[in-house]
């Protein structure tokens, strides 16, 4: 078989002209740009609010938690089981109420649950 491209084919499928693949980028594009813009003239109004200022307290707690059950959920289907989630999950809460670093606590979890998965599981 022989699948040179003719002038003009630009590789799309067949019924797909240029023109109209171009002018879905740009709406696409248009449409992407609009939605980030849109909460920016509202800010100055949820500044003071107490329901922004609620969420600001209470999200990050909810978004961790939800991002710890599906990990823990996910990860003990591996061949460690259980033990190696809630050993580094312990040891990454401890890390983070030693030195109260986010990011020392992610590296220092995550490399407990390698180190558990690879070497002593």
């Amino acid at each position: 078989m022989n699948h040179t491209l003719a002038y003009g084919d630009y590789g799309l499928p067949e019924g797909v002209s240029l023109s109209h693949t171009l002018a879905m980028l740009c709406v696409i594009g248009v449409v992407t740009v609009a939605l980030r813009a849109f909460p920016f003239p509202f800010i100055a109004r949820l500044r003071g609010s107490d329901f922004v200022a609620h969420l600001s307290r209470t999200m990050p707690v909810g978004v961790t938690m939800v991002l710890i059950v599906y990990a823990a959920v996910e990860t003990s289907h591996d061949s460690g089981g259980w033990w190696p989630v809630l050993v580094a999950i312990a040891g990454t809460c401890l890390l983070h109420a030693w030195r109260h670093s986010v990011t020392l606590s992610i590296f220092g979890g995550t490399a407990l649950y390698v180190l558990l998965l690879n070497v002593v599981a």
